[in-house]
């Protein structure tokens, strides 16, 4: 399953809820065939999830689903993840990669140290931000940002970043 969004505050009283996209095409969550859903518990299992209803609104999407059919049951969805199965995906474009694929990639400063892999992505506000953990037990959030991103080897399972260690 790769997480597309994150369910927000609920929006009106008929059960619509606000879905922030994690993806730099909101709209191809909105193209998808089937969404799942899982509530933010560690332990929680995916369950399909069926759309009543979704449009885009600034950069978020609105939508009411079959679980929440009230502003009370919205609201109890909020930060449940948003998946779609990875067969109903399109394609990446060129120089374009799933979040969920450059997890576990290994992480390298230009001079060739190696960072740590990958085990995520945090959002902000600007832009994603890369989590590189180390073994030795340091995080590293780096910008996913052309600056710093320098390449992505599929292949060999790599990112080259430009990105001092003691950061």
């Amino acid at each position: 399953m790769v997480v597309m969004g994150r369910v927000g505050a609920p929006h009106g009283v008929r059960g619509e809820a606000t879905v922030r996209p994690l993806s730099s095409s909101p709209s191809t969550l909105l193209e998808a065939k089937r969404w799942w859903i899982r509530r933010p518990a560690a332990d929680a299992a995916w369950r399909p999830c069926r759309l009543r209803g979704a449009r885009m609104t600034g950069g978020q999407i609105l939508v009411q689903i079959d679980e929440a059919l009230t502003r009370d049951a919205a609201a109890a969805w909020r930060g449940a993840e948003i998946g779609i199965q990875r067969g109903d995906l399109p394609p990446p474009g060129r120089d374009e990669w799933y979040r969920h694929d450059l997890v576990g990639m290994e992480v390298v400063t230009r001079e060739g140290v190696r960072l740590g892999t990958v085990h995520g992505f945090a959002d902000s506000g600007a832009h994603p931000l890369l989590e590189v953990a180390a073994g030795d037990g340091v995080e590293r959030l780096i910008p996913w940002v052309p600056e710093y991103v320098i390449a992505v080897d599929e292949e060999a399972r790599r990112i080259d970043v430009d990105w001092q260690p003691d950061y």
